[in-house]
């Protein structure tokens, strides 16, 4: 048996009262199993009032997650809020992890947090769940590390946020501890059956010309069609003095990564954040040598109907116990000026009722594209919906 639940509290002033709010919505929607974990997500004053901290050491079961700027949780949607998604089971069982810091080095301290978490273990995980931090790292270093601890592994995850506008105050949470630079994880075994989805935006927005990334490295990309990235950039209009028009700020930009071993024929989405005093584009993610890419064209109402569709795509699906969705907050950023709450809004309204979710806003999304024959293609992503059905 495999059940979920979501509770979440705006008392963000009294611990206890907190609590006792949390603690009476999670008596009344589901009875705690054998094992049960719970996944957390506040904005970052839940951190500083201490309410975080005494939820975590209230609740009977380990926690792990993230801040974030809005949330939306059944009838709720807002930005001071706390939630927590809780997953219990008579035949899942979870172990809960945080690494050492990850400002240098992340494949020792992921191997070394899994090690310790997975101690007595005697099969693979059948899911990971993971936290990082928000650092300048690609995220795509998180993915790799994790791949090589638990290869053929699906792994969904969030990177921390908040809503200021260097996401300073962000942090990832385990157990009522916060950290701003190491990563917290919950590892499920046993008879899970995880789905996913990665949505984007809707194909009529691509432009038709491509281009091809001909020198990279990782998020540096040096040459496109053989000329300096900058000067490609400058030639097509999309950079005025040394920076990106604002008019194409937020264009997302389409890769096929068909050099990759793992392809599986899925593009993923990047951001463009800036350029080198060499002219090397930086983006936020990496963009591998021998890609082509091009361009979508989108707005507001572009992030409001795949949110829609893609929620859709979950009220058809079988024997959905839970939800977790996690946005991109540069999609938040996207709806600003109409209203910041707007795709928190259209899943509460759109999603099944009775279906326990959690929705949250991330800094980068991680998330297979695509799992065949038990093997998952896992992928960090920009701009993008990821959601996870369990």
């Amino acid at each position: 048996m495999f059940k979920c639940a979501s509770v979440y509290t705006y008392e963000i002033d009294d611990p206890e009262a907190a609590f006792e709010e949390v603690r009476a919505q999670l008596e009344e929607r589901v009875t705690l199993l054998e094992h049960t974990v719970g996944i957390i997500m506040c904005h970052p004053e839940f951190i500083g009032s201490g309410v975080l901290k005494h939820i975590c050491g209230q609740l009977p079961f380990d926690l792990a997650g993230v801040t974030t700027s809005s949330q939306a949780v059944g009838d709720e949607a807002g930005e001071l809020i706390l939630t927590v998604f809780v997953m219990t089971s008579d035949d899942v069982w979870f172990r809960c992890g945080v690494t050492e810091g990850l400002d240098e080095f992340v494949d020792t301290p992921v191997k070394t947090a899994f090690d310790k978490a997975a101690t007595g273990a005697v099969e693979s995980p059948k899911l990971a769940l993971i936290f990082p931090p928000r650092l300048q790292h690609a995220g795509d270093v998180y993915v790799n590390a994790w791949q090589k601890v638990i290869p053929d592994v699906p792994i969904f995850g969030a990177l921390a946020v908040d809503d200021t506008l260097t996401f300073i105050e962000s942090e990832t949470i385990c157990n009522g501890e916060s950290y701003k630079n190491a990563m917290s994880f919950v590892l499920c075994y046993g008879n899970i059956n995880p789905r996913f989805i990665v949505g984007t935006f809707p194909k009529d927005k691509v432009m038709p010309y491509k281009g091809e990334i001909t020198k990279s490295d990782g998020p540096f990309v040096y040459e496109i069609n053989n000329i300096n990235a900058y000067r490609y950039f400058e030639d097509i209009g999309f950079t005025n003095n040394g920076v990106i028009n604002e008019n194409y700020i937020f264009v997302p930009f389409v890769i096929d990564q068909k050099k990759r071993a793992d392809y599986d024929g899925i593009p993923v989405i990047r951001r463009l954040a800036s350029f080198t005093k060499d002219g090397t584009a930086v983006f936020r993610g990496y963009v591998d040598e021998g890609s082509t890419f091009t361009m979508l064209t989108c707005g507001t109402e572009d992030v409001v109907t795949t949110t829609r569709q893609n929620v859709e795509l979950v009220n058809n699906m079988p024997d959905v116990n839970g939800v977790l969705l996690f946005p991109c907050i540069i999609r938040r950023m996207m709806i600003m000026r109409s209203n910041s709450l707007m795709e928190l809004q259209v899943t509460r309204d759109s999603i099944r009722p009775g279906i326990p979710y959690m929705m949250g806003y991330a800094c980068g999304e991680i998330c297979p594209t695509l799992v065949k024959d038990s093997i998952p293609t896992n992928r960090y992503h920009n701009y993008s919906l990821i959601i996870l059905v369990v």
